[in-house]
């Protein structure tokens, strides 16, 4: 008699909790997009995940996964032989054919949102919320997150009141291969505005550099971001690749500045609100007076 009551009342919780029993069977994850497994992390899910992308490199301890590749150019025997029961990712991750053939092998395949929004941020973290059994801490990460931006927006505002909002231009390395100069509609837009900047890229997305590209514009701030290379060697080789950025006020004014990749992949990601906080003090660090109010 008592185990047929434990019984009923096992299946009116899942009931009333469908989640709840998704989430205790979801024990093997995968997850493409930097940001998006530093959320799985934050949201007590690294011990599900068995395999990330080369972009998840935060936490530490995702670094000792096995690795599926590069978030668009996946392979389904790679991840399949991990033996997943589902597969997390932005829209950025494919190809298609790839993600047709792992739903087909019965692995579930959730795509979230790479849009540098607040709002998509949001719901993105509402759905993984979800997922997890983690819906009070997705909505408590979330309102946290919004109060440090607003509070690193204050800090801004009143920076320009002393100074004018620089001119920058973000380039990031391609593995020794052709930079890419980040314009609107991108993640990395998305930083240098909040950091208090002005995106001097007019382009949409990501395009090749080139000198014609940088011609009328004199960058008060260059911001490097590389696959490959950190530190010193990244900034060498920017100047090497690239020898007319030397000529920029910003290498003139020792004003350039490195932000790590992964920041800029699957969406926003935990990191952001610190990250911005001090590239905002690095933009305002030598910044000139700002212009009285005629």
């Amino acid at each position: 008699m008592r185990l047929r009551t434990l019984t009923v009342a096992f299946c009116a919780a899942l009931l009333f909790n469908p989640t709840a029993f998704a989430a205790d069977v979801a024990q093997r994850w995968v997850s493409a997009g930097g940001a998006l497994s530093e959320w799985v992390s934050a949201l007590g899910g690294e011990s599900r995940l068995v395999g990330v992308d080369t972009t998840s490199q935060h936490p530490e301890a995702l670094k000792a996964l096995p690795s599926i590749g590069y978030q668009r150019q996946l392979s389904a025997e790679g991840i399949l032989s991990l033996r997943p029961q589902i597969l997390v990712g932005t829209d950025e991750m494919g190809p298609p054919p790839v993600l047709a053939q792992i739903r087909s092998a019965g692995v579930q395949v959730e795509l979230f949102s790479a849009e540098p929004e607040l709002p998509v941020l949001q719901a993105n973290l509402q759905r993984l919320g979800t997922l997890l059994g983690a819906e009070a801490e997705a909505a408590r990460l979330f309102t946290v997150y919004q109060q440090r931006l607003d509070q690193q927006a204050v800090w801004v505002r009143e920076a320009q009141t002393r100074a004018q909002a620089p001119g920058v231009l973000v380039v990031i390395g391609n593995a020794g291969g052709k930079s890419l100069v980040a314009g609107k509609d991108t993640a990395a837009d998305w930083v240098v505005q909040r950091a208090g900047g002005r995106n001097l890229a007019s382009h949409t997305g990501y395009k090749p550099f080139s000198v014609e590209s940088l011609a009328g514009l004199s960058p008060d701030v260059l911001v490097f971001s590389d696959r490959s290379l950190f530190g010193e060697a990244a900034r060498a080789a920017l100047f090497r690749e690239n020898p007319i950025f030397a000529s920029t006020p910003a290498a003139k004014a020792g004003r350039v500045f490195e932000l790590d990749p992964t920041l800029l992949v699957g969406g926003l990601g935990p990191r952001l609100p610190q990250r911005l906080l001090t590239l905002a003090g690095e933009f305002y660090a030598q910044a000139p007076a700002a212009k009285a109010a005629p």
